[in-house]
């Protein structure tokens, strides 16, 4: 097992690409920290241990990033994982959710039987920037009766405060740019 890396340098593993994917966006890209054992390890046990005693049943991935954490976490917690999808990627009965994008809607999906009635459920994505997306998912998981024990993101983008969309869910953020 690499030896962990600290929260403030995990800074260091992001890699940030100017201009991407469009001119005056700085790209917080994570792949740098997924590719690096001791970074990626460190992460998804920090993000693990904040919701380690909350009795997680199911951890949901917001396609496609958010897989990579939510995954893990569903590992370490003991609970199962659920993927949220974009529209017609699901290939069971599922349940739908509309939301505003800054230039038109999007619509996310997840299995009906995914998340059973009263499930405590973590939901976890790579970067909470406006919110939008982490707000609809959560809508998902109240459709499907689950109850949201709290939202988790390895980088917030805090200038964008995605967060305050997201009402008194609690909400915890490895590392803010």
């Amino acid at each position: 097992m690499p030896p962990p890396v600290a929260v403030g340098d995990l800074k260091q593993y992001v890699r940030t690409i100017p201009d991407f994917p469009k001119p005056g966006i700085l790209f917080r890209d994570i792949t740098t920290l997924l590719s690096n054992p001791a970074a990626f390890h460190s992460a998804i046990d920090q993000l693990a241990q904040v919701f380690r005693d909350q009795g997680i049943q199911k951890v949901v991935g917001i396609e496609s990033r958010g897989f990579l954490t939510a995954a893990p976490l569903a590992y370490l917690l003991g609970a199962g994982f659920v993927p949220v999808r974009k529209k017609g990627k699901l290939p069971h009965k599922t349940a739908a959710v509309s939301y505003e994008l800054e230039y038109g809607t999007d619509t996310l999906e997840m299995h009906l039987d995914g998340i059973l009635k009263d499930e405590r459920t973590l939901v976890a994505d790579d970067l909470l920037a406006t919110g939008g997306t982490a707000k609809a998912t959560g809508e998902l998981v109240r459709k499907n009766g689950g109850v949201i024990a709290g939202m988790t993101f390895l980088i917030e983008l805090t200038a964008l405060k995605g967060r305050e969309k997201l009402g008194d869910v609690p909400v915890f953020s490895l590392m803010q740019f």
